[in-house]
């Protein structure tokens, strides 16, 4: 199914016509940005009242409100907000999306309700966003051994599972069968495209929540933003330029994506990195041990998704975070027990015990628990040998990608330095902790605690342990 088309030039009538006001800014082709807002004019606010340079209408938020309003006026879209949505915000933003890319398309022939201003202003959005769900097979294998390689591939994978559940609870909706099902014009790279469009153009609002909101998505990032957005008392999001701040006439106006957001957090929300940002942090997936017992009853105690959390630090001495990595540490034998308890009702619930203590609702805290025990120093080797093996598993991925990383015929210049920027900015963190780790694994070995505690594991033998194995 084609894209429908919305010239730039015509963007001005359709914000009169929706009561877009714009005041000392307008949108422009910004090279190597895409679309922005620039200053007409020398803007300046040394004032205490805010200087408004932007405002949109309630109607045109698109948030969880407006779309029960949409389902209320457009029956094709309620039948399939009932049929495959209202499981999650996102989830109901990209339906909404979906139709009014089947409503803007000149290849549209009617049955699926009336236009919205929406519907003209989906023709402005790219048909191409940079993130890496959008990437081919061969760019997508530049972040192999980063922190961004599985994120993706289980995104990807998500956003597949969602594309069949559509299709499958669509089949009796003959309109929408017939889209996807039968004639096929709506397919899993529309769906890829409508996620990656939501991902790197939705705000967080204030009270209207996570939201999309036309015209003030057009703003480009900067860490060192000179504009930011609220909700006024009428509910109308406002862009306003910030106290202090001094533009010159045909100067880019910018707001702050997330100054906390890491460089793999960026690319793949926004499809890009800040160099100048000063965030510095990796994410890892961590998964359990599989022998371990326990590893389905922790998971399920955990309730979130386990993480290895790695940030620089102003000492210049990386710190880590990974409250699942204590928990998988510890076994029966130390005192974590599980148990299913019955209420009164007959309702059966597993909780968590930590030295005959009920800890089920302080799973995350479990570093802290642990803090007293008189091998606490035991559990903290464990720790710290896991992390430092995932570390070297990260470390040697990266240097063996980055023997192969010369740009191909089918990969962009822009997403190879990307990627590229992404590799060289983990891979000088993974290398910035190693020795930390190393160290502090060392200095755990002679604790005077843990040789006893492998004294007593391994008799007169604990000199000739192999370190790997204790992992």
């Amino acid at each position: 199914m084609q894209r429908g088309r919305f010239l730039l030039e015509d963007l001005p009538a359709w914000c009169m016509l929706n009561n877009i006001t714009f005041a000392g800014v307008g949108v422009r082709d910004i090279k190597g940005r895409g679309l922005g807002l620039i200053a007409e004019k020398h803007l300046n606010n040394g004032n205490d009242e805010p200087l408004a340079l932007l405002t949109i209408p309630k109607e045109l938020i698109l948030s969880a409100a407006s779309i029960e309003e949409y389902a209320k006026e457009n029956k094709a879209f309620r039948t399939l907000l009932d049929a495959a949505g209202r499981q999650s915000l996102r989830g109901d933003i990209l339906l909404f999306l979906l139709t009014q890319f089947v409503l803007s398309s000149p290849d549209y022939k009617g049955g699926l309700g009336a236009s919205t201003a929406w519907t003209q202003y989906f023709k402005l959005l790219p048909t191409q966003v940079p993130v890496p769900t959008m990437w081919s097979v061969s760019e997508l294998s530049l972040l192999k051994g980063t922190s961004l390689a599985p994120a993706v591939s289980a995104k990807l994978i998500a956003l597949e599972r969602e594309f069949r559940h559509i299709r499958d609870t669509t089949t009796d909706l003959q309109l929408w069968n017939e889209l996807i099902c039968i004639n096929e014009m709506i397919t899993l790279e529309h769906w890829i495209l409508l996620d990656a469009i939501y991902r790197s153009r939705s705000l967080a609002l204030p009270r209207s929540g996570e939201s999309m909101v036309p015209c003030l998505d057009l703003v480009n990032h900067s860490s060192l933003a000179t504009a930011y957005f609220e909700e006024n008392a009428k509910d109308e999001a406002v862009l306003f330029l910030n106290r202090g701040s001094s533009l010159l006439e045909q100067e880019e106006l910018t707001i702050d994506y997330g100054h906390d957001k890491s460089a793999a957090e960026m690319l793949f929300s926004y499809g890009f990195i800040d160099s100048t940002s000063p965030t510095r942090s990796i994410v890892l997936p961590v998964e359990s041990m599989d022998d371990d017992p326990l590893a389905k009853a922790k998971l399920y105690v955990f309730r979130s998704a386990p993480t290895l959390k790695i940030t620089d630090s102003d000492t210049g001495v990386p710190q880590w975070d990974a409250p699942f990595i204590h928990l998988m540490c510890l076994n029966d034998e130390d005192g974590l027990r599980f148990k299913v308890l019955q209420e009164t009702d007959g309702s059966q619930h597993l909780r968590m015990f930590w030295q005959d203590v009920d800890v089920t609702g302080e799973a995350g805290k479990i570093e802290t628990l642990i803090k007293g025990h008189n091998l606490c120093q035991v559990f903290r080797l464990r720790a710290v040998t896991i992390v430092l093996g995932m570390v070297q598993q990260q470390l040697e991925a990266l240097q063996i990608k980055d023997e192969e990383s010369v740009l191909v015929e089918d990969e962009r210049s822009h997403i190879h330095q990307a990627a590229l920027r992404l590799r060289a900015a983990e891979q000088h963190l993974f290398e910035k902790i190693l020795p930390s780790l190393e160290y502090e694994k060392a200095r755990l070995l002679d604790d005077e605690s843990v040789t006893t505690y492998l004294a007593a594991m391994n008799g007169s033998q604990h000199d000739s342990i192999d370190e790997e194995d204790f992992s």
